[in-house]
């Protein structure tokens, strides 16, 4: 029965009865329809479409048939609106909108290539003039780029949000994908000036994780990460837990990160989860991980006590399901990276919450309590710049996984090194390459006659961009040699042949530095006063060998020549580093995991019962 009190539902039946007749002329079944729609009665509103299309036939029909397919996908029938929108294309090429919708469900059913198509439709086709078509023109840009960026098409998605900031150039989002698309193409300078682009807001529009990796200024970190805050959270929530002590048998531990796969993030932490102390810690995972089939994720499975998946809960529906499960301190292993979900801490399910691993800066979250560090890498100086409270590690803030496998060693002629001379390697992200580190590299391959440096094949831009950079410093390009990506275990028998690994700055090596050394492989590092700029220094200090940390690019580029000269030395860090390996506190563990929980029990203690 349809209820006389809802004005929405009233008369339905004799519209339904006009649209058979065709009595109902299309403003009025849109008008109509779309009073459904808003009163959340799509079913209904699909029905009167359908029955219209059904009994009537004008030169207009695409525009109900756009307005049934919109009534589908808000009823989260994909494949219904799909056809629904195909059908459109067909009765009315021209009809910007429907392409657009088009590209949107493509890219939900994972069809990106058909995505694509239509968003370049959109590009190339609708009128740069039209009122209306303009905007969805933008769209189509932005979109392009961040397809393309997601499919490491750098070069593409480059040309794309160019073609959007000649529109407007004043977008801030474009702006920070397009500055880190050229930190990651080493395409130099990644501020370049553009057109009607302000450098000021171009600086200001850099994410967090591309300032860390363009500046050693904590003050323009902080910035970086609360211009993140202020534009894109919603901080003014009702938190879901009380600043309390729940009064748990056990303490129990959440872990939220969408990393918990083949991944630097579990590569470090698979270890930490199994070694939590079961009689005093329950261990719970919150995960939206895109299944890898990896054995690393199934190992990081087992290492939860609870394990739940939470990517098809909205943000408030996860911390809500966090709430449930009381728990007592919840860790973070994202900050401001990508795939990170910041508006379920801001809800604050945990009366505890803690940022560890994933930004090596402040995340300028306002939601956060702690983060784990140590005194290398946040000195007390430094405190006033992080939004978080330092929770100190007594010996390194960066955990270990001492179940790393190193496959043998390959030959150099199979890695395509030269049988002689040094190899230099830095096995980092190309975007933490920067033009100051590059002149530094090159100067030391000019000064150590037969050498080489080993680097990452990232993508195949910066590759080009490195050799074109090397070439411009007077270095033979054929001197850089690029190793593509292998499984983990191939990954670490790389460090068995290189002679010197050479960090990165600002941003330093972090998991990649925790691999050189677990190989044995000695490590020279610049550390600046930023976090990122102080990770390898802070496991270098852990390893007893203060030697190998620089502070300024002179003493930098001397080290890494006066090593390349002296093989004895390099195998006296070797023998080190073995040592390290088998008994220092670099790599134990088994301490690191019993020291954060002694800091968990003593916040945890800390609050009201």
């Amino acid at each position: 029965m349809i209820s006389q009190t809802n004005p929405v539902d009233a008369g339905y039946t004799g519209k339904l009865v006009s649209a058979w007749r065709a009595g109902l002329s299309l403003n009025e079944v849109v008008d109509y329809c779309s009073s459904l729609g808003a009163a959340g009665q799509h079913e209904l509103a699909a029905v009167l479409y359908q029955t219209w299309l059904a009994r009537n036939n004008t030169p207009f029909n695409h525009f109900v048939l756009f307005n049934l397919g919109a009534s589908y996908n808000a009823l989260g029938l994909t494949e219904e609106a799909k056809s629904a929108f195909l059908r459109v294309v067909e009765l009315a090429p021209s009809f910007a909108q429907a392409h657009v919708n088009l590209a949107i469900i493509y890219e939900r059913m994972d069809q990106i290539d058909a995505s694509i198509a239509e968003w370049t439709w959109v590009a190339n086709t609708a009128s740069p003039t039209d009122a209306e078509n303009a905007p969805l023109r933008m769209q189509a840009f932005n979109n392009l780029g961040r397809i393309h960026e997601n499919k490491r098409n750098y070069a593409e998605a480059m040309n794309w949000l160019i073609k959007s900031l000649e529109i407007d150039p004043s977008q801030p989002d474009v702006l920070h994908h397009l500055v880190f698309l050229r930190a990651r193409a080493c395409e130099w300078p990644v501020y370049a000036s553009l057109p009607g682009v302000d450098p000021a807001l171009m600086r200001r529009s850099t994410s967090a994780l591309g300032m860390i990796s363009q500046s050693d200024d904590l003050e323009e970190q902080l910035a970086a990460a609360r211009q993140f805050v202020a534009a894109k959270l919603n901080c003014d929530v009702p938190a879901l837990a009380e600043k309390k002590n729940y009064g748990h048998k056990k303490i129990r531990i959440g872990y939220l990160s969408s990393d918990l796969c083949l991944h630097p993030i579990a590569m470090l932490a698979a270890e930490l989860f199994e070694l939590h102390d079961r009689k005093r810690f329950e261990v719970y995972g919150f995960c939206w991980t895109k299944e890898d089939g990896s054995a690393l994720r199934q190992r990081v499975i087992r290492g939860m006590d609870h394990f739940e998946r939470i990517d098809d809960l909205s943000d408030q529906a996860a911390a809500e399901l966090i709430r449930k499960h009381e728990i007592d301190i919840l860790v973070d292993l994202h900050g401001q990276t990508l795939g990170a979900r910041p508006q379920i801490l801001a809800a604050r399910p945990a009366p505890i919450q803690v940022t560890y691993l994933g930004l090596v800066a402040t995340t300028g979250f306002p939601f956060i309590d702690y983060v784990v560090a140590d005194q290398f890498v946040i000195p007390k100086k430094s405190v006033k710049y992080y939004t978080e409270t330092p929770l100190y590690m007594p010996d390194v803030y960066q955990v270990s996984d001492r179940q790393r496998v190193i496959a043998a060693a390959p030959s150099r002629k199979d890695s395509g090194l030269p049988e002689d001379g040094v190899v230099f390697c830095s096995f980092n992200n190309n975007f933490k390459y920067t033009p100051e580190v590059f002149d530094v590299w090159m100067r030391i391959l000019a000064r150590a006659p037969g050498s080489v440096l080993w680097l990452l094949a990232d993508n195949v831009w910066a590759q080009a961009n490195l050799r074109k950079e090397a070439q411009k410093r007077g270095i033979d390009p054929q001197r850089l040699v690029f190793a593509p990506r292998v499984t983990p275990e191939h990954y670490l028998a790389r460090y068995l042949v290189a002679d010197l690994f050479l960090d990165t700055f600002p941003f330093n090596a972090g998991t990649t530095a925790n691999d050189a050394l677990w190989a044995g492989l000695p490590l020279l590092t610049c550390s600046g006063q930023s976090f990122a700029s102080r990770m390898a220094g802070a496991l270098l200090t852990a390893a007893g060998l203060p030697e190998l940390i620089t502070h300024n690019w002179e003493d930098y580029e001397e080290k890494a020549v006066a090593l390349a000269n002296d093989p004895n030395e390099l195998r006296r860090l070797r023998g080190e580093l073995a040592q390290v390996k088998e008994s220092g506190v670099l790599y134990d563990t088994p301490k690191f995991v019993r020291n954060l929980e002694k800091h968990f029990k003593r916040v945890v203690g800390e609050l009201a019962a």
